[in-house]
């Protein structure tokens, strides 16, 4: 190897050294930040992975994709009288690249959820984009409502269209089109929101607020059904 091959890989190992460094000091200045949240709020904090997470509330459409599925970052506790967890979250998916070297690809997300008093069947409301109307334009028709503008902002579905239009009543709907960034799901006893990137520990917050507000304009009757 010539000297200008030596320089380029010298080069070439500090730059992976210094990103390494860095990503060590981040994941640290966010273990910090996120243990310091927890504390303000009155809630326990493991920085360790927990695969359990993904175990318990696999059945989440967000927490099922891809692999080696883990949650990080935990918060967890009752937070002004209802049981939460908000998380870091992994996943990986694989790929091929034109040489058909297999590439990884790491995935990492904000996560928030509510456990509810009861189980409820599926309901995902997702902005309207342009794939939930190709999946409408295959047959997975979502919910229309009363509402045009909600209807057009938003994709709800479920299999139990009277649970949805429950879900979104009137202030919900109100609530939303003022929210215009929130993705939902509920299934079981959870009530989620999720993110397509870590949140800084003031949006977490912030989106710890708004999980309350979801659950806040839930009907009482559907935790009380006859």
């Amino acid at each position: 190897m010539n000297s200008g091959g030596i320089l380029i890989l010298i080069l070439f190992v500090v730059v992976v050294i210094a990103a390494v460094i860095c990503g060590a000091i981040a994941a640290k200045k966010r273990r910090e930040e996120m243990g310091a949240l927890a504390a303000r709020l009155g809630l326990r904090f493991s920085a360790e992975k927990d695969y359990g997470v993904a175990s318990r509330f696999g059945f989440l459409d967000k927490l099922a994709q891809g692999s080696n599925r883990y949650a990080f970052n935990v918060l967890s506790g009752d937070y002004r009288g209802h049981e939460v967890l908000v998380f870091d979250y992994h996943y990986e998916t694989h790929s091929t690249d034109s040489k058909g070297h297999r590439q990884t690809h790491h995935h990492h997300f904000s996560f928030f959820i509510l456990l509810l008093l009861r189980s409820f069947p599926e309901l995902t409301i997702v902005r309207e984009g342009m794939f939930s109307k190709l999946a409408q334009a295959i047959g997975y028709d979502d919910i229309d409502f009363e509402s045009a503008e909600f209807s057009r902002a938003f994709c709800v579905r479920s299999k139990d269209k009277r649970f949805a239009y429950d879900v979104c009543n009137g202030q919900t709907m109100e609530y939303l089109l003022a929210n215009r960034d929130l993705s939902i799901e509920i299934e079981d006893r959870a009530l989620a929101l999720a993110f397509g990137s870590r949140l800084s520990a003031a949006e977490i917050e912030r989106n710890l607020e708004r999980l309350l507000d979801i659950r806040a304009r839930l009907p009482d009757y559907l935790f009380n059904p006859t």
